[in-house]
């Protein structure tokens, strides 16, 4: 290495790493964000409803449950390490769900997001 390499080195080590505290805020999902609907496709007309970003004091095997018996569909919850605990249900019940929620005050419209065609 020249001495202009060494010295770029060596004031990178002793910065840290400048990505800890971008990190470190986008850690873990908190209730106080958005609450996303996302669809993912399967194969041929078969499609899965993703739930993420509900208030983790919310008990998901109830909710699960509700949806299961509305929605006539099954479902499990997922726990994920970065995105917390979603909800998988079968079929597209993006719009179902978002009314569902904003029934029983879990959320607000606003705090809802639809994703997907």
């Amino acid at each position: 290495y020249t001495s202009q390499q060494t010295l770029f080195r060596f004031m990178l080590a002793s910065q840290g790493d400048p990505f800890a505290t971008a990190a470190a805020e986008d850690s873990a999902p908190t209730h106080s964000d958005f609450i996303h609907l996302r669809i993912q496709a399967r194969t041929g007309r078969k499609s899965i409803t993703t739930v993420q970003g509900l208030n983790p004091q919310i008990d998901f095997n109830k909710l699960l449950k509700a949806f299961r018996k509305l929605f006539n569909c099954n479902g499990t919850v997922i726990t994920d390490p970065e995105l917390g605990q979603v909800i998988q249900l079968q079929g597209d019940h993006r719009t179902d769900i978002a009314q569902f929620l904003v029934q029983e005050q879990l959320a607000t419209r606003d705090k809802i997001k639809l994703h997907g065609g």
